[in-house]
């Protein structure tokens, strides 16, 4: 019997002949160029807002974050973003918060799916990243862009969808974002409470959780629990305040799977901010010498910086100290 199959057309790619390429980064290390981010987390937590955000500088050519968080904060040229969101309206929700953000809304662009609903095996989406040559694409929430037919538990399902929109990032090179929300497995490791199939993580080369402090509602917390492309970057706080709005806060000393079970939830930064306040109780303290007193506590200096920000605690030079 002849095992060989007829009409086979087999091509091998040697190694020798492929160029080393260098990843660009939208913001390092959280979100590259010509690759899928997975932005997660439980309903309300601020999600859609911190992209909105992001959506606004790139559309105004600023920095994403401000100086102090920014590793590689450098000027850029506004580029378009397209927005595609089945939860919120766009009249009344996402244009007034890329307002409030100090959007160019004229670079942010919408498919228009009213008569026929977009997903993402959709040729509209590729058609919309070639007529505006957006460097980053928002599906919001990712489940929307699915389709009615497609379970987003199944991988055979799945797998398909995320090649498909993988292969839009590389060929286009622009950041692709998908935001989903959590699972309801409350408890139980961060990555075991993402989008439903794993495939999802698997081929996303950046995945991001947001989560809501205990017992501070304003802040919230960003945590890298996957990067293929770089080391993990650390958690970052930002805090949603109903009178000033949207505002960068600092890293964070918390980790992803505290910050979604709830234990140990701001619990770091609550016992610095009540250390701080019982030694500056009397009188002002060098700082060296609270540094010192932190340490001896098991406090770490970036915990510490992170509660004199939240108290406001200013410092000022006396002498050589």
């Amino acid at each position: 019997m002849n095992n060989k199959k007829v009409g086979t057309n087999l091509k091998l790619i040697n190694m020798e002949t492929v160029e080393v390429e260098q990843i660009e980064w939208l913001l390092y290390p959280f979100i590259p160029y010509g690759k899928v981010t997975i932005i997660q987390g439980d309903p309300g937590e601020g999600k859609t807002t911190m992209v909105l955000q992001i959506t606004a500088k790139l559309t105004k050519g600023e920095a994403v974050l401000p100086d102090s968080l920014e590793t590689q904060n450098h000027n850029i040229e506004p580029v378009n973003v397209i927005y595609q969101t089945a939860e919120d309206g766009l009249g009344d929700t996402i244009k007034p918060r890329l307002l409030a953000a100090g959007a160019d809304c004229s670079r942010v662009l919408v498919i228009d799916d009213s008569e026929q609903p977009l997903t993402m095996l959709d040729y509209r989406l590729e058609e919309a990243i070639v007529k505006t040559n957006a460097r980053m694409v928002v599906l919001d929430p990712i489940r929307g862009f699915l389709g009615a037919d497609v379970d987003m538990h199944r991988a055979n399902e799945i797998r398909p969808m995320m090649k498909k929109i993988s292969g839009l990032a590389e060929k286009y090179h622009c950041a692709i974002v998908l935001i989903g929300h959590m699972n309801k497995n409350s408890g139980s490791k961060s990555s075991y409470r993402g989008l439903g199939s794993i495939d999802f993580q698997a081929a996303a080369r950046s995945v991001l959780i947001v989560g809501r402090v205990k017992n501070e509602p304003e802040i919230r917390v960003v945590c890298h629990i996957k990067s293929s492309l770089a080391p993990e970057g650390k958690s970052i706080a930002f805090r949603l305040d109903k009178n000033k709005g949207f505002e960068w806060i600092g890293e964070y000393d918390i980790s992803a799977d505290d910050l979604l079970s709830g234990s140990n939830r701001g619990q770091k930064t609550s016992e610095a901010k009540e250390f701080l306040k019982e030694i500056l109780e009397s009188s002002a303290v060098t700082q060296k010498e609270i540094a010192e007193e932190a340490e001896n506590q098991g406090i770490k200096s970036k915990t510490l910086w992170n509660a004199k920000l939240e108290l406001k605690i200013e410092s000022y030079k006396i002498g050589n100290k």
